[in-house]
């Protein structure tokens, strides 16, 4: 799983809740977009850096690059344009909800601001995509 959040308070909970439930054996974090197309593409290579994640957790508010366009790199390059995106994010307005929706995102989660409910959504989240669903195969 590859988690991209800027916010380390948001970052901790999702961690606690995923490695309590065992869901994801390995969460891997970047904490911008930059970090995030970096992470999946390398540096213009004509092959990922290592090997993709079943699923992203994407925070929209990201410093250098934003959600929507990593979305959008991700969605656009055939190598990822089936990795399960799970956008995390504080933003409930309804052109980042469309915008995102569009570009074929999997599933759209407000954050709560209630510490339980966070943990709790985190875990539904990671046992569905990761327990529950089952990936195309390549």
């Amino acid at each position: 799983m590859l988690l991209i959040e800027d916010d380390p308070n948001d970052i901790e909970l999702i961690q606690l809740a995923l490695e309590n439930y065992n869901f994801v054996h390995e969460i891997d974090i970047v904490e911008d977009g930059e970090q995030a197309l970096e992470y999946l593409f390398g540096r213009g290579d004509d092959t990922p850096r290592r090997q993709l994640p079943r699923v992203i957790l994407l925070d929209l508010k990201l410093p250098k690059i934003n959600g929507i366009q990593v979305l959008e790199a991700i969605r656009r390059d055939p190598r990822t344009n089936q990795i399960v995106v799970v956008v995390m994010t504080s933003s409930a307005e309804d052109r980042d909800i469309e915008a995102c929706y569009n570009l074929g995102v999997n599933s759209y989660i407000i954050k709560p601001f209630d510490f339980q409910q966070f943990t709790e959504i985190a875990r539904q989240v990671g046992f569905y995509w990761m327990m529950l669903n089952q990936p195309p195969l390549k």
